[in-house]
């Protein structure tokens, strides 16, 4: 592997750079998905709408007061500035959450589309070595000349596995944030609706979240 890596030409540290970028930021995205996870804590945001359900907002606020939960402190969040703008409250704690959970997909949608273009430079770089050697030696060594091209195409090939692997785990943590960004709209409809059901709510702003693009606009890959 390391004699075929050497073989790629110097584009292929700036391959392995990105590579290492790549992989850092599926780490640590993963973990932040485990521990959120474990964070999640359903029953403590049931408890908050059964309260609201009652009529009980005090009720509710202390029911979600110091839970883990992103959807608890959305809603708590909103719920103690609801004297002031409860729909602005709600979509600024949300926004706050979504970054988390966007955190990281830009730099592997940068190098979903960079490592492919870096391989390709690299085979063009070898391409541009390999005519050089045909025009200097007249054909006189061929197995040089298709040696040298063979060469140039493993710095593609390396650009296109790391873009492929890439893709899968951008894929599946974009559909997670998408996932999140639904619970958030649903929760903040539910809760628009249960305060208006006891009079808590005056005219204001909706606590709709509006529409986002994903992270480099790969929503359909």
């Amino acid at each position: 592997m390391i004699k075929l890596f050497l073989k790629g030409g110097p584009i292929m540290w700036p391959l392995l750079l990105t590579s290492i970028v790549a992989i850092a930021a599926v780490i640590e995205r993963f973990i932040f998905r485990v521990r959120e996870r474990f964070r999640r804590d359903p029953d403590v945001v049931e408890s908050i709408f059964g309260q609201l359900e009652r009529g009980n907002v005090e009720g509710a606020m202390a029911a979600g007061q110091g839970s883990n939960d992103f959807m608890a402190r959305i809603i708590i969040y909103a719920l103690s500035h609801r004297e002031k703008s409860m729909s602005n409250a709600f979509l600024r704690a949300a926004n706050q959450e979504l970054q988390r959970f966007n955190r990281g997909l830009p730099i592997l949608d940068t190098i979903i589309t960079l490592a492919p273009l870096l391989g390709l430079l690299g085979t063009v770089v070898g391409l541009i070595h390999a005519f050089g050697l045909l025009g200097a030696q007249e054909l006189g060594s061929p197995v040089a000349i298709t040696g040298g091209i063979a060469e140039a195409l493993i710095a593609t090939a390396f650009g296109l596995a790391i873009a492929i692997t890439a893709l899968i785990p951008f894929n599946y943590l974009n559909a997670r944030l998408e996932e999140a960004r639904n619970e958030i709209q649903d929760a903040g409809s539910q809760l628009e609706l249960m305060l208006s059901g006891i009079g808590e709510t005056r005219p204001r702003a909706s606590t709709q979240m509006p529409p986002a693009p994903a992270a480099g606009g790969r929503a359909g890959h």
